[in-house]
């Protein structure tokens, strides 16, 4: 296996731009850039980064579509020892204004359809902001206006003395519990996993130079950028999307033989649902990862009999930086209670449960998430205290309720903050999902607690039904009986036409409870 080459991308694309240079790196819709030629354009991003005043540690910022100049982008960052900060292109005006503020980004590069937004928020912003747009409206070559850009800079190899400790993006977290945080991630959280699991001897998860990747996730999150950076490393080809599409996921995987790839539950039924799945669709798959949102039993069981190749569960934050716990593909067996599981801790990490005194718990007893990682991110840019209440004596703590059975495998109850509690009883919104999304009609779900005046909370159930179905609020309830307790059947249901997700495919909790509360009458059915 092809991994660390130096433990940072500076080295790695070096060591390709010698060994493979002429291997296809990037595939993005009709284009392909390889390996030598992504080096020398990145070397290019470099100098010019480097000409217009970004020296080490300087923030820059991205805000556009994932292509290959997005990725050529964060190598170039790299090389002149700069921070990249992707930007949600999905985000409010608000939020981007917030993102930049607090990273302090002095350059950002802009694709042309998010130029307003960039010119509307940098108005605003203290300072000046240097806008560079990487593409032009109605132009058929993506880039060309990033090329321009670069135009005079030399394409010769930089020395930025960056080394595996020192910071190379700063991604900001999804915001569901609260203002977003910029969790600084350095170049070892791109090796580290790679390296654990080799020296182990597992294939749990794996990245092999002939391999071919399709990124499927944004990557702007540590998800989709780091499983492009792990298929970087390895030297394989990344087929990227620039949104992900269904359709042309299922079209991608089969025209251009993808082995590998990435998704949250909800790509997986999406690309089961359409038209063009099937076994001959998927033939060239060996492996699946998956994670990022709880997954049906009987969601999992389908993928396996259509997808027809090995799967892989990963548990993981932005904190992380890299996947912490997995569940192997040789454990992904119809009917065993540990599809259920999110895995065993990697090898290399360390996991415990602990309870709010920050004690160890025993096995069956349910507390709150610690993992301790070799990738883990430096910490929250410009917040001691966050960071350190995250952050304690090298342990991450997850924010996730969960527990730990005998044989050390980890089952996860949901997010600490997303609790529900009725009458003193916790319930876990993750566990009722789960249940409901059991039942034929409902494609989506997502559970709430909203404000009782006798309970404290009441459970309340959005749900997303499957195109031609029906179901009733009652039928849903009586569904429900006998596969929860009484107390955490929900109260309330509410149909939807769609429930928001973040980039790595997360209910957004707190949205949906704002929309619940600022519908005066809302259109449920109170049981």
């Amino acid at each position: 296996m092809s991994v660390a080459k130096g433990w940072t991308l500076v080295a790695t694309s070096a060591a390709h731009s010698r060994a493979r240079a002429g291997h296809v790196a990037i595939r993005c819709e009709d284009r392909q850039v390889t390996y030598g030629e992504l080096h020398r354009a990145s070397n290019h991003v470099a100098h010019a980064l480097r000409a217009a005043g970004v020296g080490r540690g300087t923030r820059v910022a991205y805000l556009g579509r994932e292509s290959e100049y997005y990725y050529t982008v964060i190598l170039g960052c790299a090389k002149a020892g700069a921070v990249l900060v992707p930007v949600n292109w999905r985000l409010t005006t608000g939020e981007v204004d917030h993102i930049l503020r607090d990273s302090g980004a002095e350059l950002l590069f802009v694709g042309e359809e998010f130029r307003g937004l960039a010119e509307r928020v940098g108005a605003e912003l203290p300072g000046r902001l240097r806008v560079v747009t990487t593409d032009r409206a109605g132009d058929p070559d993506p880039g060309t206006g990033l090329r321009e850009w670069w135009a005079d800079a030399p394409d010769t190899d930089l020395d930025p003395g960056t080394g595996p400790d020192d910071a190379v993006v700063q991604i900001y977290t999804s915001g569901t519990t609260g203002r977003p945080k910029g969790a600084v991630i350095p170049h070892r959280s791109f090796f580290t996993l790679p390296e654990q699991l080799a020296a182990a001897g597992v294939d749990w998860l794996d990245w092999l130079p002939d391999d071919v990747s399709l990124i499927s996730l944004p990557g702007l999150g540590t998800a989709g950028i780091g499983w492009f950076m792990h298929g970087f490393n390895a030297g394989l080809t990344n087929v990227v999307m620039r949104a992900f599409i269904p359709q042309e996921a299922v079209r991608l995987i089969r025209e251009h033989e993808v082995t590998i790839t990435f998704a949250a539950p909800a790509m997986l039924q999406m690309m089961l649902d359409e038209d063009a799945a099937g076994p001959d669709a998927f033939r060239s798959l060996r492996k699946i990862a998956y994670g990022g949102a709880p997954i049906s039993e009987s969601l999992l069981v389908r993928c396996m009999e259509v997808f027809r190749c090995a799967f892989a569960q990963i548990y993981a934050s932005t904190e992380t930086a890299s996947v912490a716990v997995c569940l192997p593909p040789h454990e992904h067996r119809p009917g065993s209670p540990l599809l259920r599981s999110a895995g065993l801790v990697c090898p290399g990490n360390e996991l415990k449960v602990i309870d709010e005194q920050g004690a160890t718990l025993p096995p069956g007893r349910t507390g709150q998430v610690c993992v301790r990682t070799p990738a883990a991110m430096l910490g929250y840019w410009n917040l001691p205290d966050a960071s350190r209440e995250t952050l304690v004596d090298g342990w991450l703590l997850m924010g996730d309720a969960g527990y730990l059975d005998e044989s050390g495998h980890l089952f996860l109850c949901d997010r600490i903050n997303d609790t529900i509690i009725v009458a003193g009883q916790n319930i876990y919104p993750a566990e009722v999902e789960t249940q409901l999304a059991e039942h034929p009609a409902v494609a989506d779900t997502a559970v709430v607690g909203m404000p009782h005046p006798q309970w404290g909370e009441a459970v309340h159930a959005c749900v997303v039904t499957r195109p031609g179905a029906a179901v009733t609020p009652r039928e849903l309830l009586l569904f429900l009986r006998g596969r929860l307790a009484d107390y955490k059947i929900p109260t309330a249901f509410h149909f939807v036409d769609v429930l928001e997700r973040n980039p790595a495919g997360k209910i957004l909790r707190r949205t949906v409870r704002e929309k619940l509360r600022a519908v005066e009458r809302p259109a449920a059915t109170t049981l």
